[in-house]
C-alpha cells in the first residue's frame, strides 16, 4: 500500500504509535480533518518513503517528532490546527524536498532565527506559520534561503501539481483575504504567511529577493520602521497584507509597478503621505487604507496638502538631480556662447564701446583697492 487517506471522516481516538513504521512503501497518509487526539507517532522507518503528512484540523498535541529528520522524501508537511506546543523545527530545514510547510493555528512560541543548517529550507515554497505566538525578528537566515521563491522562470518549466499520478496534494491556504481550499497545488505557487504572532522589529529589505513570491502576508505583528522599497521588486505579487502592525512612514511609489497585486491590505498601521497613484492602485477601495489618519488622496475623502504631495525616492531623486544638473550646465554654456558672441560681434562693429570700457576698468579699479586694502590689514597683523 503507497496511499492511506482517511481525509473527511468524523474517526477519533489516538493514532497509533507504530503508523509510521507501517511500511516502507507508504507515500502518502493523509488523516486531516478528524477527531484524532494525543501525539503524532514519534517513530519513522529509515529508508521509509513518506511524501506526504498531512494531521491538518485534528486535536494533536505535544512536539514535532523529531524522527521526522529521517523522511528525506518528505515534500509536504501540513500539521495545521492542531493543539501543537512546541517551538519552531528548524531541523526540518534540512529535508532536501520539503515544500510545503504548515504549523498554522497551534501553540508554537519563541523565536525563529537560529539555524545551524547553512542554507536551510532550500525548497519550501509555501510557509504558513498564522496564528500562534512566534515573536522576535523575522527570521532573515530564513527568508534569504527561500531559492525556491527566486527566480522562477515559468515559460521554461513544466507546470505540474504536488503530487503524482496517483494522488494530488490539497491545502487550505489564506490568500487575498479568503480561506481558500487549492484541491490541486501548482509547482509555481509561492506564498508566505507570518500573520497573527507576535514578530517585532522592522520588515526586512531580503524580502525584496523573493520575486516569485504571489502572496505574502505579515499582518497582526508588531512590525515597525518603514515598508520596504525592494518590495517593488516581488512582480509576481498578488496578495499584500501588512495591515495591524506599527509601520510608519509612506507608502512607495514603486509599488505601483505590481501590476498583478490584486490585493492590498495597508489598514491599521501609522502610514502617512499620499497614495500612490496608477496601475493597480487605482482598483484599490477605502477598505485598503483605513486607519492611516495621516493618509490622503484618492480613494480616500481626505485631500492632500502641499506637504503631502508626493516626492520622488531617494532612487529617482538621484537620477533627476543628475539630469538636472546636466541641463542646468548646458544651459548655462548655450548662454554664455550667444552672450559672447553677441559682444564680440558689438566691439567688432563698433571699436571701442565706452560704457563697455567704463564698467571693465571699474570692476578692475574696485579689485586693484580690495587687494591693496587686505595686503595692509595682513601687514598690521603680522606686525
Amino acid at each position: 500500500m503507497k496511499i492511506l487517506d482517511l481525509s473527511h471522516n468524523n474517526l477519533g481516538g489516538i493514532l497509533p504509535h507504530c503508523l509510521g513504521n507501517f511500511s516502507n512503501d507508504l507515500s502518502v497518509l493523509n488523516f486531516r480533518r478528524n477527531q484524532f487526539h494525543g501525539i503524532i507517532p514519534q517513530t519513522f522507518l529509515k529508508n521509509n518513503s513518506f511524501r506526504t503528512l498531512d494531521f491538518n484540523s485534528n486535536q494533536l498535541e505535544g512536539l514535532v517528532p523529531r524522527s521526522l529528520i529521517i523522511c528525506k522524501e518528505l515534500e509536504v508537511l501540513n500539521l495545521g490546527n492542531n493543539k501543537i506546543n512546541d517551538t519552531f523545527p528548524h531541523w526540518l530545514g534540512a529535508l532536501p524536498k520539503l515544500q510545503v510547510l504548515v504549523l498554522s493555528s497551534n501553540h508554537f512560541h519563541g523565536q525563529i532565527g537560529f539555524s545551524k543548517i547553512k542554507s536551510p529550507f532550500m525548497s519550501l515554497r509555501i510557509i504558513d506559520l498564522a496564528h500562534n505566538d512566534f515573536e522576535g525578528d523575522l527570521p532573515e537566515i530564513y527568508l534569504r534561503s527561500l531559492k525556491a521563491t527566486m527566480n522562477i522562470d515559468e515559460g521554461n518549466m513544466t507546470r505540474k501539481y504536488t503530487g503524482d499520478d496517483n494522488y494530488q496534494d490539497s491545502m487550505m491556504v489564506t490568500i487575498k483575504g479568503l480561506e481558500i481550499e487549492f484541491v490541486k497545488i501548482l509547482n509555481t505557487f509561492t506564498t508566505i504567511d507570518f500573520s497573527s504572532n507576535k514578530f517585532q522589529g522592522v520588515i526586512l529589505e531580503c524580502i525584496g529577493n523573493l520575486n516569485s513570491l504571489r502572496g505574502l502576508n505579515l499582518s497582526h505583528n508588531y512590525l515597525t520602521g518603514y515598508i520596504p522599497l525592494s518590495f517593488k521588486n516581488l512582480k509576481m505579487l498578488e496578495s499584500l497584507d501588512l495591515s495591524s502592525n506599527k509601520l510608519s512612514g509612506r507608502i512607495p511609489q514603486e509599488l505601483t509597478s505590481l501590476t498583478f497585486l490584486e490585493v492590498l491590505n495597508l489598514s491599521q498601521n501609522h502610514l502617512i503621505g499620499f497614495i500612490p497613484q496608477g496601475s493597480q492602485f487605482q482598483t484599490f477601495g477605502n477598505d485598503s487604507y483605513y486607519g492611516n489618519p495621516g493618509l490622503c488622496g484618492f480613494p480616500l475623502s481626505k485631500r492632500c496638502t502641499t506637504d503631502e504631495i508626493p516626492y520622488p525616492s531617494q532612487e529617482i531623486e538621484v537620477k533627476f538631480e543628475s539630469g538636472f544638473d546636466w541641463k542646468i550646465t548646458l544651459m548655462g554654456y548655450g548662454c554664455g556662447l550667444v552672450i559672447g558672441l553677441s559682444l564680440g560681434c558689438l566691439i567688432f562693429v563698433s571699436g571701442k564701446p565706452e560704457w563697455l570700457v567704463w564698467i571693465i576698468d571699474k570692476n578692475i579699479h574696485k579689485k586693484i583697492i580690495r587687494n591693496k586694502r587686505s595686503t595692509r590689514r595682513r601687514g598690521a597683523r603680522i606686525s
